[in-house]
């Protein structure tokens, strides 16, 4: 996915109701019929609905779309990472540094597996991480801060709010695990959990992270 049709389902996540190409359009400020084809794309990849606006006058009805709503993590699969996140709590000598290990190798077999997004370099690597990041369930926007990215859910939030230092650190590895595979900056990708009320804050660019 490329980060123009990346950002294009992320503002249609964050539309209230089902829109038109060219409402989408205002809102994006792209050409309607850049949008179309962005919006076919999505839609034959299983990530948007297109549905069929109620007729208004003569001529065919218009075309609505909305991003198909991210299914909700299932309490098994929450339990299962807060047992995990308990037993490494108790039996690792560095919880929070083997949890970013433990991400980190996860997010390169995640990307190895992804599609090529192209020639590796900073850039690509910012795109693969908002990329998976979507893909993922966490719905990043765009933060005030420069190259930052607010993440307003979580699909592992009761986990999360338990265990933040570990989880928190698996979702850490995870994204410097893809930058890293695609010719980035792991070490300056920085998360800040819970930084804001209702979201976490990722800093693509931080020189001075924690490693």
């Amino acid at each position: 996915m490329s980060a123009a049709r990346a950002a294009l389902l992320a503002q249609l996540e964050r539309q209230p109701a089902p829109v038109t190409a060219a409402e989408l359009a205002r809102h994006s400020g792209l050409h309607t019929n850049t949008v179309r084809e962005h919006l076919e794309a999505l839609v034959h990849a299983g990530l948007v609905l297109r549905e069929s606006a109620p007729p208004r006058g003569r001529g065919r009805p218009a075309w609505r779309y909305r991003a198909v709503t991210t299914p909700p993590t299932s309490a098994e699969y929450v339990g299962l990472a807060t047992a995990l996140a308990d037993t490494l709590r108790r039996t690792s000598a560095d919880p929070v540094a083997d949890a970013v290990a433990a991400g980190r190798s996860w997010g390169r077999r995640l990307a190895t597996e992804r599609p090529d997004l192209g020639r590796p370099g900073p850039a690509t690597a910012r795109t693969a991480v908002t990329t998976l990041l979507t893909d993922l369930g966490f719905s990043p926007e765009p933060a005030p801060e420069a190259d930052s990215v607010r993440l307003t859910t979580c699909p592992l939030l009761a986990a999360a709010r338990q265990y933040p230092d570990i989880v928190c650190a698996v979702h850490l590895g995870l994204l410097r695990g893809v930058a890293e595979e695609h010719g980035g900056r792991p070490e300056h990708l920085e998360l800040a959990p819970f930084a804001e009320p209702d979201a976490c804050l990722l800093h693509l660019d931080r020189k001075h992270a924690t490693p």
